[in-house]
C-alpha cells in the first residue's frame, strides 16, 4: 500500500433515466457504462475506477430502481439496494425536470434509514429553471434531507466539480484495490454485449429493447493481422421482434453493427469483424436459467 493512499466505494442509486450512467461516465472520464433514454438501460451493477495521485474512488452504477414486473426486474432491484449498503457513501440522483416523484421519495426513505452517509445529486439542471431546483431542494428538506444536496448537470459538467470535492470528504486510508490504468472490471465479452445492446436500445422502436438481451460467444484475434473476430446473438422474446431487429432486407441489423462496431474497435484499438446473430427465447426475463446464461446469477 503506498503511503497515506485513500480509497472510497461510492453507491450511485436512483430512479431508472436520471443520468445516473451519464454520471459515471463523467466522473471517469471515459464511458464504463452505456446509455440510453430507454429504462433498464443498467441492468447489472457496473463498476467506474477513477485513480488519481494519492486516491482511487470506486463507483457502483446500479440499475434504475423501478416496480418489477419479471424476475429480472427483481434481481434489478435488489443490486441497487444491495449496492447502497457496504459503501463509504450512497449517492443518490434525481431527476430535475421530472421533480421528485413517488419512487424517488420512497428510495430515499429507505437508503435513508441505513448508516451510510447519503448525497442527492439533482441532475439535469441545463434543462430547468433556478425556480424548480429550489422548488425541489425545499421537497427534499420536507423530506428530512436538508444537506449534501448537490443541483448538477452530468451532461455539461455544471456543478461536478463541486460534488466531486464533496465525495473526496468520504476517502479513507486503504489500498489501491485495483491497478492505477485501469477504469472498470467488467470482462471483455461484457463490454462488448453491453456495446451491442446500447445500439440496439437507441435504434429499435419502444416495444422491443425491453427485451433484449446480448451474449457474446467469440472474442478471437487473428494471428496473421490486427483484426478481432468477434460473434454475438442477440436474443428477444418475440418472432415479431425478430423481424423489427432484423429489419427489411437486414438493414436494422447492419446499422447495429455499424455502430457498435465502431465502439468497439475504440475499445481494442483494432479493427473488428463483428457477426450478429438474432434469436427468439421467450419469457427470458422470467426464466432463471436464462437470466444464469446471461451472468445474472451464479
Amino acid at each position: 500500500m503506498e503511503e497515506h493512499f485513500k480509497s472510497a466505494f461510492i453507491g450511485i442509486v436512483g430512479s431508472p433515466n436520471v443520468g445516473k450512467s451519464t454520471m459515471l461516465n463523467y466522473f471517469i472520464g471515459r464511458k464504463v457504462a452505456i446509455v440510453s433514454n430507454k429504462a433498464q438501460t443498467t441492468r447489472s451493477r457496473i463498476t467506474g475506477i477513477l485513480t488519481k495521485g494519492d486516491y482511487q474512488m470506486i463507483f457502483l452504477d446500479t440499475p434504475g430502481i423501478a416496480d418489477p414486473k419479471n424476475l429480472l426486474g427483481e434481481v434489478m432491484v435488489k443490486t441497487a439496494y444491495e449496492s447502497a449498503r457496504d459503501v463509504d457513501a450512497v449517492l443518490f440522483v434525481a431527476d430535475l425536470k421530472h421533480g421528485l416523484g413517488e419512487r424517488d421519495k420512497e428510495i430515499l426513505s429507505r437508503i435513508s434509514r441505513g448508516s451510510v452517509p447519503l448525497l442527492v445529486a439533482l441532475n439535469k439542471t441545463d434543462a430547468v429553471d433556478k425556480k424548480t431546483i429550489i422548488t425541489t431542494i425545499d421537497a427534499l428538506n420536507t423530506l428530512g434531507v436538508d444537506e449534501h444536496i448537490f443541483p448538477i448537470s452530468a451532461k455539461t459538467g455544471d456543478g461536478m466539480d463541486e460534488l466531486m470535492v464533496a465525495l473526496k470528504r468520504f476517502l479513507v486510508d486503504g489500498p489501491m484495490y485495483y491497478p492505477k490504468d485501469m477504469t472498470s472490471d467488467q470482462p471483455e465479452k461484457q463490454i462488448v454485449s453491453e456495446i451491442i445492446r446500447e445500439k440496439a436500445l437507441i435504434l429499435l422502436s419502444d416495444e422491443v429493447p425491453h427485451g433484449i438481451g446480448v451474449e457474446v460467444t467469440k472474442i478471437n484475434e487473428r494471428d496473421d493481422k490486427p483484426l478481432i473476430d468477434i460473434e454475438a446473438t442477440i436474443y428477444c422474446e418475440r418472432d415479431s421482434h425478430k423481424g423489427i431487429i432484423i429489419g427489411r432486407g437486414g438493414n436494422m441489423m447492419k446499422k447495429i453493427g455499424m455502430e457498435a462496431r465502431h465502439d468497439i474497435q475504440m475499445l481494442f484499438g483494432k479493427q473488428v469483424f463483428l457477426g450478429l446473430f438474432v434469436k427468439v427465447k421467450e419469457n427470458w426475463r422470467d426464466s432463471r436459467r436464462d437470466l444464469t446464461d446471461f451472468g445474472f446469477f451464479e
